[in-house]
């Protein structure tokens, strides 16, 4: 399956999530551009989608996209377009029709209806043409970025931390859980291991990242560069020998937090020594 890779546009205030699986085709937010002028996306985007010149559109899009899309059932569908008694189901158009070009996506973090770069940059002009181009603007920024986590090289690092957190999480479960564990403390000790490589690394845990990150969708490491997520995937092979080795967490705390500094200052040759990103607390409060 295609790893999902978001990123988010700024414009005027509002940030837009967008994704893609294959680095090809983005897909953007439109209950975030819709968030510019409506407190109910979720209105403003099924009125956009009930006018006929909009479904017209759509079935283009898909028919120049999408080998996939049924020709001959979209016909049926938009003859009614544009009428009162007109509704559009964006899981009829999914599941009957076939079409990609808008999706419905779940989650905490990211959810909402999201449609491919044509066709929300056609909703965002309908909107506002005004914020239609400040998402334009921002978007060229994300296209540019040569250190974008869009890129293939972020990818690439990304999957790499994957595969050494693999090793990780099996060097807990074979040395930190026991079968006496419940489901739920099980879990608890997978993520308390993933928060001390972040703690080593950035100096905070996941759940203190997002209380100063709210406005911001998925995670951490979802948000650092290429150079971090190398020496994560570093530590994470690091802490696995570690644990094998029946070291006890804080002073894996301390091993990793050295080694964290130490490749940081290769990799970029600078001085971490003053830098949050890499401070870690004691219980008492004071910097180590």
């Amino acid at each position: 399956m295609n790893k999902t890779v978001k990123e988010t546009i700024h414009a005027k205030g509002i940030d837009i999530g967008i994704y893609t699986t294959d680095f090809e085709n983005e897909y953007i937010s439109l209950t975030d551009i819709a968030r510019y002028r409506s407190s109910d996306p979720r209105i403003t985007i099924h009125t956009w989608l009930r006018g006929r010149d909009i479904v017209e559109f759509l079935g283009l899009w898909e028919s120049l996209h999408n080998p996939d899309f049924k020709r001959s059932e979209f016909d049926t569908f938009k003859k009614d377009a544009g009428t009162n008694a007109f509704t559009f189901s964006i899981k009829n158009w999914n599941e009957v029709l076939q079409g990609k070009g808008i999706v419905t996506k779940s989650g905490r973090y990211g959810g909402g209806i999201f449609a491919h770069s044509d066709i929300a940059l056609e909703f965002a002009s309908w909107l506002s043409p005004e914020f239609k181009l400040y998402i334009i603007k921002d978007y060229k920024r994300l296209k540019s970025d040569e250190n974008s986590r869009l890129s293939l090289n972020w990818n690439l690092n990304r999957e790499l931390s994957k595969l050494n957190y693999k090793i990780h999480t099996d060097a807990i479960k074979e040395n930190l859980i026991i079968p006496e564990l419940t489901a739920s403390q099980k879990s608890f000790v997978y993520s308390d291991e993933a928060d001390l490589l972040n703690v080593a690394l950035f100096g905070k845990t996941a759940k203190e990242w997002r209380k100063e990150n709210s406005g911001k969708k998925g995670n951490i490491r979802d948000y650092t560069d290429l150079q971090h997520l190398l020496v994560l995937s570093n530590l994470e092979s690091y802490n696995a020998i570690l644990i094998k080795q029946k070291i006890d967490q804080p002073e894996r705390l301390e091993l990793l937090r050295e080694a964290a500094i130490n490749q940081l200052k290769t990799i970029l040759g600078l001085d971490f020594s003053s830098q949050k990103i890499l401070s870690i607390s004691d219980t008492s409060g004071e910097e180590k």
